[in-house]
């Protein structure tokens, strides 16, 4: 059936209906035509023509329709991907404008912790004597902690 994708619309829509009616014409005539006596004799071949045109008129354009049904639906749903193409797009940028801002967050707050240790611990290295014991100033447990948070 994939070659009927070729032919317009319009023509096999065309040649349902022929056929259809075709089918419908010619079981109506041959009911009638028993009471010709000429034509009686194709009375039987006309009736089992006229039948097997209306069924395959009925199944071609059932056919038909349930292809156009599910072209429908697919134009639907392209229609929605490409909404929501846009969507994602719009939602990337937001994401991305996060991440950049956070990791601005994280830098910026790096380097203000590196200023304060180099200004503050600095202080310390001086008070311990090589060899000695050290005592863990409490600038650099405050350091710590504040580097350990959860940026706001």
């Amino acid at each position: 059936m994939w070659i009927l994708h070729f032919l317009p619309d319009a023509l096999i829509l065309w040649i349902c209906n022929t056929v259809l009616l075709a089918g419908i014409l010619l079981t109506t005539v041959a009911f009638f035509i028993k009471r010709i006596p000429i034509i009686n004799q194709y009375r039987i071949p006309a009736q089992v023509l006229g039948i097997a045109l209306l069924v395959a008129g009925v199944y071609w354009r059932g056919g038909y329709a349930i292809e156009m049904e599910w072209r429908e639906r697919v134009a639907a749903v392209e229609a929605k991907v490409v909404a929501a193409e846009a969507q994602s797009k719009e939602v990337n940028t937001k994401i991305v404008t996060k991440v950049v801002t956070k990791t601005q967050v994280i830098r910026t707050r790096g380097e203000t912790i590196t200023k304060y240790i180099d200004r503050e611990i600095v202080k310390y290295d001086e008070k311990f004597a090589p060899g000695g014991q050290c005592e863990i100033p409490r600038e650099f447990i405050k350091a710590l902690n504040d580097a350990a948070e959860v940026p706001k």
